[in-house]
């Protein structure tokens, strides 16, 4: 399932997606480089509160973590690890991607 084009969204930057059409969005992508990895868009302390407290405000001030606002948890971007807070050593849902000619999909199964 196609999300966007790779120059869509800048090296450091997060953005959510709503690949079923919900209204809300269910998968965030981060981009480091040329690597982008996907997640639920589901913190897994609580209950699958969404993430970011704004549209596409995923990430720390140093950008280097993803937070969630509910609550202020972190998660290792390529992991999904929880490195501070009360879900400590939890981690967020992989969401598969591939990306082919500049193009990020959502892995088909």
């Amino acid at each position: 399932m196609f999300l966007c084009r790779l120059d869509e969204l800048p090296d450091g930057d997060a953005r959510g997606f709503d690949p079923a059409r919900t209204g809300q969005d269910t998968v965030l992508v981060v981009r480091q480089g040329e690597r982008v990895v996907g997640w639920r868009d589901a913190c897994p302390h609580h209950g699958g509160t969404p993430m970011a407290w704004r549209k596409d405000a995923y990430l720390n001030t140093a950008r280097d973590r993803i937070v969630c606002a509910a609550h202020g948890a972190q998660f290792d971007i390529a992991t999904g690890v929880c490195t501070l807070g009360p879900c400590l050593g939890q981690r967020l849902q992989r969401v598969e991607l591939v990306v082919d000619d500049n193009n990020i999909h959502i892995r088909e199964t």
